[in-house]
C-alpha cells in the first residue's frame, strides 16, 4: 500500500493526469469473468477429458502391460535356459522393455483420473468455480503438453538411442554378426515407433480448440492480483492508496 499527500498545485495537476490516463486499466482490470462462463468452460474441459478416457486407458495400461510382460517373459527365459546366447539376448530384451515400460510410468495421460479429480472438487460458490477453473485448465494444458511431448522429435530420438545402444551391444558386446545387431535394432524400432505413433492426442487438439473457442491465446488464464487505487481528499490535499 502506497501512501501520500501532494499540496502543491502542479503535483495535484500530473496526479489528476495520471488518474485519467490510468482509469481505463483499472476499471478494465476490476472486470471479472462471468460465472456464466466460468460454468461453461468448466464443463467443457470436463467432458473432453471423460471423452477421452478410454482411448488413453487403452494406449497406456495396453503399452505398460505387454512392456511388463516381455519383461517377465524374457527374465523367466533368462533364468531357466542354459544356453548362454539365449541368456545375453532375454536379459538385454528384458532391460529393453523394463526401460519402456518405465517411460510409461515416468509420462502417464490419465485423462480419466484427472477428470475424476476435477468432478470432485467443489464449486458450490463463485469463488470456488473460479478456482476450479484455473485448476482444470492448468490440468488441461498439462495433459496436452504430455500428449504433445509423446508425439515430439524427442521421442523419437530417446527411443533412437536406446534401439541403437541395444543393436551394438549385441554386435560388438556380444560378439555376433552385424545383421544380428540390425535385427535387433529393426525389432526394437518397430516396437517402439509404434508406441509412439498409436500414442492418442485427442486431449492436445481438444486443448487447441478450447484455446480458439474462448480467445484464450497458449495460456488461457492468468489470473493476478490487480491493483485497485482509492482517491480521497483530506484537509492536506489529496490522498491516493493503491492496493494489490
Amino acid at each position: 500500500m502506497i501512501h501520500g499527500s501532494w499540496k502543491n498545485s502542479k503535483l495535484k495537476t500530473v496526479l489528476f493526469i495520471f488518474m485519467f490516463i490510468e482509469l481505463p486499466f483499472i476499471i478494465s482490470a476490476q472486470d471479472d469473468i462471468p460465472d456464466s462462463l466460468v460454468r461453461e468452460r468448466i464443463q467443457y474441459i470436463q467432458d473432453h477429458l471423460d471423452q477421452g478416457r478410454t482411448t488413453a486407458n487403452v494406449w497406456w495400461y495396453g503399452w505398460l502391460g505387454a512392456y511388463s510382460a516381455a519383461t517377465i517373459g524374457q527374465g523367466t527365459a533368462y533364468f531357466l535356459s542354459n544356453d548362454k546366447g539365449t541368456r545375453q539376448d532375454m536379459v538385454l530384451g528384458a532391460s529393453t522393455t523394463l526401460l519402456g515400460a518405465a517411460g510409461q510410468l515416468v509420462m502417464p495421460l490419465n485423462p480419466g483420473r484427472k477428470a475424476d479429480i476435477l468432478a470432485q472438487l467443489p464449486d458450490s460458490t463463485p469463488g470456488e468455480r473460479l478456482n476450479k477453473l484455473i485448476y482444470a485448465e492448468k490440468m488441461f494444458k498439462e495433459i496436452a503438453s504430455n500428449e504433445k511431448f509423446g508425439r515430439s522429435w524427442k521421442m523419437h530420438v530417446i527411443y533412437g538411442a536406446v534401439n541403437i545402444s541395444s543393436g551394438l551391444i549385441t554386435w560388438l558386446g556380444f560378439k555376433r554378426s552385424i545383421w544380428a545387431g540390425l535385427g535387433n535394432f529393426a525389432l526394437n524400432t518397430v516396437i517402439s515407433e509404434a508406441q509412439i505413433w498409436t500414442q492418442p492426442t485427442r486431449t492436445m487438439k481438444d486443448y487447441q480448440n478450447y484455446c480458439r473457442k474462448y480467445q484464450s491465446g497458449v495460456n488461457p488464464l492468468s489470473y493476478k492480483p490487480k491493483p485497485v487505487f482509492y482517491v480521497s481528499a483530506c484537509p492536506d490535499g489529496i490522498a491516493i492508496k493503491m492496493v494489490f
